[in-house]
């Protein structure tokens, strides 16, 4: 796994990029994209290549906290996937924003399984793979935000502080 690729940028605004191809580098991912903002148009399945393709507004939780929050514009693609099913997505217009939870893997027959992608409010994908190998990319674009996620205990959706949205950046 490969972080911070990118040398000579000043502390704080490299460009992450992320392998996984098992279950810890999965939760190294997972725990990167926590409260990422996803709009149902940047959800991708390209059968033909047997991959899955998103397009996430990342909350940038490596920034100290003293320092204005901000989020960066990243990519996720999920490859040797076989088949792609979802949750309360179907309904959903193509501008519609959703908060990313959690990636997990779920076991099946060595080494195949299921990746889960956890959404506030009840949504979900599951990939069924061959097998983990998934990439992260930071594209570059960042902006500062109203404020950080938070959670209050057993809650899952992330909100902003002060309830203030970035939903509009892309």
């Amino acid at each position: 796994m490969g972080e911070n690729d990118m040398a000579g940028e000043a502390d704080g605004d490299r460009l992450l990029r992320l392998l996984a191809l098992d279950e810890n580098d999965l939760d190294v991912i997972s725990a990167h994209l926590q409260d990422a903002h996803v709009r149902r148009a940047d959800l991708h399945f390209l059968p033909h290549e047997h991959r899955f393709v998103l397009a996430l507004q990342r909350f940038d939780w490596e920034r100290p906290e003293d320092a204005p929050p901000r989020r960066r514009l990243a990519a996720l693609h999920f490859d040797q996937v076989r088949a792609v099913r979802h949750r309360n997505l179907e309904h959903t217009a193509p501008d519609s924003l959703f908060n990313l939870l959690a990636i997990h893997f779920i076991e099946g027959e060595k080494p195949s399984g299921a990746v889960v992608l956890e959404f506030s409010g009840g949504a979900a994908i599951r990939l069924d793979v061959e097998c983990i190998e998934a990439q992260m990319k930071d594209l570059g674009p960042m902006w500062e935000v109203a404020g950080r996620p938070a959670h209050t205990e057993g809650e899952g959706s992330g909100r902003e502080h002060d309830g203030g949205s970035d939903a509009g950046k892309t």
